[in-house]
């Protein structure tokens, strides 16, 4: 394993070790570092989990990810090597690190309250929607003067949470880093999923691996739609759901979207048992036709 974090550091030119064991929070806070330690972090963990990166697809009936989760998610069904997976999240870091740094901007998260309501007070106030993440939260993203004029008159019976993030991501803000992403993306390969791959564009499960690098890309200045994500989850018929580190957040959503499924958190290397348990448990979903396939 220390061997794959040097080749991976020096792909993604940081020490991710260190990043990921001494360095403090407000170094990995810079979404230039966050990023790529999220991903490898994720690919590290699904490597333990199965043995191997090649083996998962074959494990698994079907990956997701939330926003950078999704190069992850990428690795995992055998779309991008983990190393392209890192170069294109080193671009997208840092192009996101410019793009925030241009413009004061921001996210809220809008906890409860009717959706509609909820949605046609983000539009109001001149917001995006950012993340739909299902269960009844959704992040408001825009400039800080929007968002603080969005807490003075919040939608009825929400919550809002100010959350600590660079900048206002997944919004046109980002688009800058779009580009300086899809000028690597346009010489990266990309292999056919080899298990089912839900994009956050739509929920959709996508069969062509050179249509979800698109997707990937132009996601970066796009909602993330996580709500549709989890229903395809559902309509597959899941019964069981493994979050990958930096674990906890998404099985706290699917704890209100996707009851009566099993659901584990892997934060630790003592969580890896139980998890290859729940695939041998779990696993063996009957085939579907995915989106985009040949009929």
């Amino acid at each position: 394993m220390a061997e794959r974090f040097e080749r991976w550091s020096t792909v993604a030119e940081l020490d991710l070790a260190r990043c990921g064991t001494t360095a403090d929070a407000e170094e990995i806070r810079d979404t230039a570092i966050a990023q790529p330690l999220l991903v490898s972090a994720g690919l590290a963990a699904a490597t333990a989990l199965f043995g191997g990166l090649d083996a998962a697809p074959a494990a698994v009936d079907a990956v997701a990810g939330h926003s950078v989760g999704e190069f992850t998610a990428a690795g995992v069904a055998g779309v991008l090597s983990p190393e392209d997976a890192l170069t294109l999240v080193r671009e997208r870091g840092r192009g996101m690190a410019e793009a925030a740094a241009a413009t004061a901007t921001g996210m809220t998260a809008v906890l409860g309250g009717d959706r509609d309501e909820v949605l046609a007070a983000i539009e109001a106030a001149g917001l995006t929607a950012a993340n739909d993440n299902g269960s009844g939260q959704i992040v408001a993203a825009g400039t800080t003067e929007q968002l603080a004029a969005f807490a003075e008159a919040p939608p009825a019976r929400a919550r809002l949470r100010s959350l600590s993030v660079a900048g206002a991501f997944h919004t046109h803000h980002m688009a800058p880093a779009v580009e300086r992403v899809r000028a690597v993306a346009e010489r990266t390969a990309a292999a056919d999923p080899r298990t089912r791959l839900l994009s956050n564009r739509d929920g959709a499960v996508v069969a062509s691996g050179r249509e979800y690098l698109d997707r990937l890309v132009s996601q970066i200045s796009s909602p993330v739609r996580w709500d549709a994500c989890t229903r395809t989850l559902a309509d597959l018929g899941v019964t069981a759901v493994i979050e990958l580190p930096p674990a906890g957040t998404l099985v706290g959503l699917a704890k209100r979207a996707l009851r009566g499924v099993e659901l584990l958190a892997v934060k630790t290397p003592d969580d890896l048992d139980r998890a290859r348990d729940l695939v041998k448990e779990h696993a063996g979903l009957p085939p579907v036709e995915p989106e985009g396939a040949a009929s």
